[in-house]
């Protein structure tokens, strides 16, 4: 078994709090996760009818026993299930015996926010990371491989073929998740709207565009980016305009937490398809990005991940905002070190003057090097970016 960086954190909560709580994508190895960590505890999976009946008609029953320990996986499938559990939680005043999990994000967090608010520990886990990978045997040279392969554990511990298992994964997803979460009356339809939006990762998202290339209005586009969000398809990263004057871009842009999953809704099934696609940079940002947000996860770190561009194009890839100070960041798909990879970090010299700030370029090589312009970090050294945070 792949150890998974957030063990620590979540047995530290174990300790503190009565209830601990685990969202992420489904297959992200969560189920995985909870039994290894809590091999003793009594497991019930609301996806099968039989548990998920036990706990919609006897409540009470299912948590009767909770000073065993007790995993309840899938939760969002019996929500009103949230009340009981609180019940409980306050009588028996035991902390770490009730494990749950969740593959809805936002309709999930939003019932355990309110039910449990106080008594809870959230945690996000995303698919496998690279630091997750390195030393094992499924380490890859390349970025390239990667991104192509996805970092969905099954095909790891399965050694499935990558491109027919994401088909799977896409096409279970929209008929069983998409229906629980949203009432899409079109499938098919909605199926080409996650094509289209792997066709814009690293891009400014601009509903009108989504809405003219469905035939949909732009609402039904924004309930259908939020399902995407809601399940961990997709994250929006927001633009990072405080107390600027000038014509900043507001709009988001979107990247796909797992760019296996983006390059298999794109058509691309190799690395050599990868090298000469025209999202081949987006990509990549995307990439490296997602494995940002996999650190903060992995621990709980303070931190959010912006973008900057105003109206005269100039741009910062990421920023990231952390306790007292701001990280930016650049990255460019790359091999080979260019001076115009540092563009950038003269504008924001210049626009964050007096910000405590580090900067920071990850490229698609494999050097570290400290430069006056900026820290440089081949995609391996990425976590060194959360030094001192």
């Amino acid at each position: 078994m792949i150890r998974r960086k957030i063990e620590h954190k979540i047995l530290q909560a174990k300790g503190k709090m009565p209830v601990v709580c685990i969202t992420g994508p489904r297959q992200s190895g969560k189920t995985t996760l909870v039994k290894h960590l809590f091999p003793d505890y009594n497991y019930y999976n609301l996806e099968f009818p039989e548990h998920r009946q036990f706990a919609q008609s006897d409540a009470n029953g299912l948590l009767k026993n909770t000073d065993d320990g007790i995993i309840i996986d899938e939760i969002q499938r019996v929500p009103e299930l949230l009340s009981t559990i609180q019940y409980i939680a306050d009588e028996n005043k035991l902390n770490g015996k009730i494990i749950i999990t969740g593959s809805q994000n936002i309709l999930l967090m939003q019932s355990v926010s309110q039910t449990l608010a106080g008594r809870v520990a959230l945690f996000t886990l995303l698919p496998f990371s690279v630091q997750e990978l390195q030393g094992t045997g499924f380490e890859e040279k390349d970025y390239e491989d990667y991104m192509v392969k996805s970092f969905y554990p099954r095909i790891y511990d399965q050694n499935l073929n990558v491109n027919n298992w994401l088909q799977d994964y896409i096409q279970t997803y929209i008929e069983r998740d998409v229906r629980l979460i949203t009432a899409v009356k079109d499938l098919s339809l909605f199926s080409s709207f996650i094509r289209l939006c792997a066709g814009h990762t690293g891009q400014l998202v601009s509903y009108s565009t989504f809405s003219n290339n469905l035939g949909v209005d732009i609402k039904t586009v924004k309930a259908w980016m939020s399902v995407l969000e809601t399940s961990f398809i997709l994250f929006l990263q927001p633009p990072y305009y405080k107390n600027f004057n000038k014509r900043i871009i507001k709009s988001p842009r979107l990247f796909f937490y797992d760019t296996g999953l983006a390059c298999n809704l794109l058509g691309i099934t190799s690395k050599n398809e990868l090298f000469s696609h025209y999202l081949k940079g987006g990509l990549f940002e995307s990439f490296i990005i997602s494995e940002l947000h996999k650190y903060i996860f992995n621990h709980k770190l303070s931190a959010k991940i912006y973008f900057f561009r105003d109206s005269n194009g100039n741009e910062i890839d990421a920023i990231m905002e952390t306790p007292g100070l701001l990280k930016a960041i650049e990255i460019k798909s790359g091999k080979t070190i260019i001076p115009d990879f540092f563009k950038s970090f003269g504008y924001f010299d210049k626009l964050f003057k007096e910000v405590p700030a580090e900067k920071y370029l990850i490229y698609g090589g494999d050097h570290f090097q400290d430069r006056s312009a900026a820290t440089v970090m081949g995609w391996k050294y990425l976590t060194r970016v959360f030094e001192g945070v």
